[in-house]
């Protein structure tokens, strides 16, 4: 019998056709870039002049967050974006690796805090298009994450408490989209709750300068827990949820609970017995949850873990208890972050790492936005980025230059091809950026 991978043998490969477009889909992302006018932007706020690797920002920025959505973890994987005409579907010029790393090399504390205020000005931008929570309550989700590294070159990465060595970035999502609202590096050797009141003053004016309206809700796990930073949000008019850890105070706030209090949860997700009842910890609710485990045997006396939470939130405890549940939900925007431009931290130098987060945080933001505003997801559905890459970054193309008039030729019988046109449509129908 012949071999079946006889006729794979006689295919012969060769790289040599220029028209080819490598990732033809981030027209989509490069053309709401230019809408959002990313590349003037950067060049406006962010001031390298005089610096090594300093000069035209805009594009090197652009070059960095393309690379990441299309799949990038490494400087390297920018060549990714010079294959072909990949360039002529980006609008701008694809700079080399090198280029890139010498930039962010050049990169100071006070330039990354530059970068930083594109984030937010890009937020205002979407928004003003269409991607805000408009007059409904934001509710924001805070948290931090461990980036690991290998080695001793990376200046600032340290073992922490989870005793691996790496960054301990905080960031703060919208919880009903997944964009990053706020990140900041922190070294690795950082507490949880190191910088967490700065950062918190800073995200609650972005987002209202951003156009969210009056009600804004914030989530914390029990890292977070501080008199201070409740007292913080208190004042700044922000509703908040967050965890506390099982203290001498706490448990005996507990058990002073009565029996009958108790609210057996229904439809609890985890296996066992769920059940809820509040109390009062420090002047402030705080709502209680204890789980039991049931397996093939029952034990003869319950044992419970309890898990409790303050917040200035109104409302049946249940509803308040499932919503302080759902901050999980920033795992999936950290796991979507270190599926790619997360998943390694390029540089020896914190400067210019803190610089590459900014830009994944940019690059997540646009997949995000893109899929909203393209019409591609529904309000308030989360985005995935491996899954909108697959659909529609990952469509191979060729230009094809026609009497000067550049057609992209994408596959026939592309399963997502009218998807793809009408999001194309609907982010071209945008107006363009204030100059």
């Amino acid at each position: 019998m012949r071999s079946s991978s006889r006729g794979l043998d006689r295919v012969a490969v060769t790289f040599d056709e220029p028209s080819l477009v490598a990732n033809a889909g981030l027209v989509l992302v490069a053309t709401l870039a230019a809408r959002l006018g990313v590349a003037r932007l950067v060049d406006a706020v962010v001031h390298l002049d005089g610096r090594v690797g300093g000069a035209a920002p805009g594009r090197k920025v652009l070059t960095l967050v393309h690379a990441m959505i299309a799949g990038a973890s490494h400087i390297d994987h920018a060549d990714v974006l010079r294959a072909g005409s990949t360039a002529k579907v980006l609008g701008h010029r694809v700079m080399a690796p090198s280029t890139l790393g010498t930039f962010l090399r050049s990169f100071t504390f006070g330039h990354v805090r530059q970068l930083d205020r594109v984030l937010g000005e890009l937020l205002r931008r979407a928004w003003t298009f269409g991607a805000g929570p408009g007059t409904e309550t934001l509710v924001m989700d805070v948290d931090s994450t461990i980036c690991d590294v290998a080695g001793k070159g990376k200046a600032g990465a340290a073992y922490g408490y989870t005793r691996r060595l790496g960054y301990h970035p905080i960031l703060a999502t919208r919880a009903d989209t997944g964009e990053v609202l706020h990140v900041r590096m922190r070294k690795g050797s950082a507490n949880t709750q190191r910088g967490a009141r700065r950062f918190i003053e800073e995200l609650v004016a972005r987002v209202r300068r951003a156009g969210a309206g009056e009600l804004l809700v914030m989530r914390f796990d029990s890292g977070f827990w501080s008199t201070e930073t409740i007292e913080l949000l208190e004042r700044l008019g922000v509703g908040y949820t967050m965890g506390v850890r099982m203290t001498k105070g706490v448990a005996a706030a507990v058990d002073a609970i009565d029996d009958h209090a108790w609210k057996t949860l229904k439809n609890y997700p985890e296996p066992g017995v769920a059940q809820v009842a509040e109390t009062t910890y420090d002047g402030r609710r705080l709502i209680v949850r204890r789980v039991r485990a049931e397996g093939h045997q029952q034990q003869l006396i319950a044992t419970w873990r309890h898990h409790g939470f303050l917040t200035d939130l109104a409302g049946d405890i249940e509803v308040i208890d499932a919503f302080h549940r759902n901050h999980a939900t920033v795992e999936l925007a950290i796991k979507d972050l270190k599926d790619h431009a997360l998943a390694h931290v390029p540089s020896g130098h914190f400067a210019a790492n803190s610089a590459w987060l900014v830009c994944a945080a940019v690059a997540h933001n646009l997949v995000r936005w893109t899929a909203h505003l393209g019409h591609v997801v529904d309000a308030g559905h989360l985005t995935v980025t491996r899954t909108v890459r697959r659909q529609l970054f990952a469509v191979p193309g060729r230009l094809v230059n026609r009497s000067g008039h550049l057609t992209l030729r994408t596959p026939a019988r592309w399963p997502w091809a009218d998807t793809f046109t009408a999001a194309l449509n609907a982010i071209r129908a945008l107006p363009p950026a204030p100059t």
